[in-house]
């Protein structure tokens, strides 16, 4: 049995500091409780959607800086935490998951939504492959909000042997 954890909070747009802290206190209290595995949502680190802060480069590297010490953080718990990232010049609506202060893996958003308010499609480059963990025994893709909704993503992580 997994033990899954739900970070549900109203993570602030822009507050990186204000909502690694949070997320910190979140991952203590999901350790305590007996949490295997604890979800973050979508971009929790600044609050979503962060929009123009996106194009700024000092922004995206103090996200790296907060997501570095949200690893350190991690002990005794797997964390799976959205965040953005950039890479060779590109930019990435991505989750890393953590265990034991390493990230072990990442994974880039691949369904870009660009209808009514949402204007990911201008901020970030979609993924184009899975993410699959062992949790436990038990091989555990990621997919992040849209992602779900389309078949093309789950049928990669199938095939990569998910089966949670």
């Amino acid at each position: 049995m997994i033990r899954i954890a739900l970070a549900q909070h109203d993570f602030l747009v822009g507050d990186i500091q204000g909502n690694l802290g949070k997320a910190m206190q979140i991952v203590d209290a999901a350790r305590a409780a007996g949490a295997d595995l604890l979800l973050f949502p979508e971009l929790a680190l600044t609050g979503y959607p962060p929009e123009d802060l996106l194009l700024r480069p000092g922004f995206l590297e103090s996200c790296q800086v907060a997501v570095d010490k949200l690893c350190a953080h991690v002990h005794g718990i797997d964390v799976v935490f959205g965040h953005p990232r950039a890479e060779a010049g590109f930019r990435y609506n991505s989750v890393s998951w953590i265990r034991e202060g390493e990230v072990i893996g990442r994974y880039d958003k691949q369904c870009l939504p660009n209808y009514a308010v949402f204007d990911e499609q201008r901020y970030f480059t979609p993924g184009n492959s899975p993410l699959v963990v062992e949790l436990k025994g038990v091989r555990t893709a990621v997919l992040v909000c849209e992602d779900s909704w389309e078949q093309g993503p789950s049928i990669q992580a199938r095939e990569a042997g998910a089966r949670l």
